[in-house]
């Protein structure tokens, strides 16, 4: 599941209206290899959903995730930050490891738990 927080939400609606879209407009929020951490959060708007993607809805916005870069987000809140120095969405993922100063760059770690690892054994 993705989040809006009350803030991001407002921007994003700010923005769709701004830019003549309808509330019916979903945001896209997906992730792609790159970036100064090893991955990059990315965010557009986009009419079209295709089979792979899931729906979220979140403080009236409807979200669209590929699947693929669900496995990356899955549990993130977005949030919007009115800061001089880094003014914009930012993201908090419970799956990154670490991030850059950028703020759309992050390190993935997996949830692995010790019960899903392999047991190893000796004869």
């Amino acid at each position: 599941m993705i989040q809006l927080t009350e803030a991001a939400a407002k921007e994003i609606k700010k923005i769709k209206a701004d830019e003549g879209m309808g509330d019916d407009v979903p945001i896209r929020i997906g992730v792609k290899g790159g970036g100064c951490s090893g991955f990059t959060y990315t965010f557009e708007f986009d009419s079209k959903p295709s089979k792979f993607d899931l729906e979220f809805r979140s403080e009236g916005l409807t979200i669209l995730v590929d699947k693929k870069s669900h496995l990356y987000i899955d549990g993130t809140v977005v949030d919007w930050s009115y800061s001089l120095m880094d003014r914009g969405l930012k993201f908090t993922n419970p799956a990154a490891k670490g991030s850059c100063g950028c703020g759309t760059s992050f390190i993935y770690e997996p949830n692995v738990s010790e019960s899903s690892l392999p047991t190893l054994q000796f004869s």
